[in-house]
Formats: C-alpha cells, sequence, structure tokens
C-alpha cells in the first residue's frame, strides 16, 4: 500500500497584502510513504522561501509513475486508448519513477 499526502500547489513565497498566499506552481511539496519504498529521505530542496526549486526538482510525471510502479504497472510501456483510437501513456513525457523511491 502506497499512501501520498499532497496538494495541486505550492504556496507564494510572499503574503500579498490583498490575497494572502495564493497558488504558486513552481514548487510543492508531497509525503510519500509505504509500498515497499526507499523511505527516510528527503528528495528536493527549494531556495529560503521556498520559491524556487534549488536540487532535484520532481515532476508530476515522476510521482505518478511511481505510484503507477508500485502498483505493478509499468508506465513507461502501459498505455490507454483515448477516444480518437490513439494509444497515450499514462504519464507525460516518458517520466520515470522515482530512482530514489524504488532503488
Amino acid at each position: 500500500c502506497t499512501v501520498i499526502v499532497m496538494g495541486e500547489f505550492g504556496r507564494t513565497p510572499k503574503i500579498s497584502d490583498q490575497v494572502g498566499r495564493d497558488h504558486w506552481p513552481q514548487v510543492n511539496c508531497a509525503l510519500m510513504f509505504g509500498g515497499g519504498m526507499t523511505t527516510g529521505q528527503v528528495i528536493g530542496a527549494t531556495d529560503k522561501q521556498a520559491g524556487m526549486a534549488t536540487a532535484r526538482p520532481v515532476t508530476f510525471g515522476e510521482l505518478f509513475a511511481t505510484l503507477y510502479h508500485n502498483l505493478g504497472i509499468d508506465p513507461m510501456q502501459t498505455t490507454i486508448t483515448d477516444l480518437n483510437g490513439r494509444p497515450q501513456f499514462l504519464v507525460a513525457d516518458q517520466a520515470a519513477p522515482m530512482r530514489e523511491l524504488i532503488g
């Protein structure tokens, strides 16, 4: 069983007087555990304001590829057929599972 806790956006590194902290797609965070993964680590880093990634940015494709891998589905080979009959990969840009987690 793999458990993931995440949101769809990070929050702006600066607080605005008008709107508080707005959506910030440049960085986000997620907590993953279980699923036979190598856990107990932090992957990636941001600047001191959590505004931009500074080391090992992780894409959503990598995150979802890791989830598929833990379900026993090969995200690099498995396709689904779209409404026009074309095969579509499960993750964009041929993203691979996160090597730090699956060993």
